[in-house]
């Protein structure tokens, strides 16, 4: 039934190239993973990791050891950034039936952190980081490109 064919489409059967949804959500898809390929290689390479020139969080004031610290966890944020970027990639190049299930995580992955700051004591920043107007916007964006992402006719064959 409906339920089903729901489900089928989250969770695809077959792992093909055929995007179930609407193609606004296919050409969104594409812009994020750009953005999730950038973001990750910033954080890898970025001398500070983006940490202060782009989060803005005031390095200058930490220790020699904080801030080496703090960088090499923005750098481990990219590495993780940079896996998922590359599910991304697979999935808008070759697996298009994953796309839903992936603004499912997408949608999983910007809650948490909009959520985290609410139990955890974020780091100071001297100014607004991208990411924090990011985290909500992509988190109420999320269930929507989700919507979007399974309100098509799957492609019969």
């Amino acid at each position: 039934g409906a339920a089903l064919s729901f489900l089928n489409r989250v969770f695809p059967p077959v792992i093909d190239n055929r995007f179930p949804g609407h193609w606004l959500a296919l050409y969104i898809f594409y812009a994020l993973t750009a953005m999730t390929l950038w973001r990750s290689q910033h954080h890898i390479f970025a001398a500070d990791g983006g940490a202060q020139s782009i989060a803005t969080i005031p390095l200058d004031t930490f220790t020699s050891g904080g801030a080496d610290a703090t960088v090499f966890m923005f750098a481990l944020w990219g590495a993780s950034q940079l896996g998922l970027a590359l599910v991304y990639l697979l999935a808008a190049i070759r697996y298009r039936a994953m796309i839903p299930l992936l603004y499912l995580l997408f949608t999983f992955e910007y809650a948490l952190r909009f959520s985290l700051p609410h139990f955890k004591v974020p780091i100071e920043t001297v100014g607004t980081a991208p990411g924090a107007v990011a985290n909500l916007v992509f988190m109420l964006l999320g269930p929507v490109l989700f919507v979007l992402s399974v309100a098509g006719k799957r492609p019969a064959g």
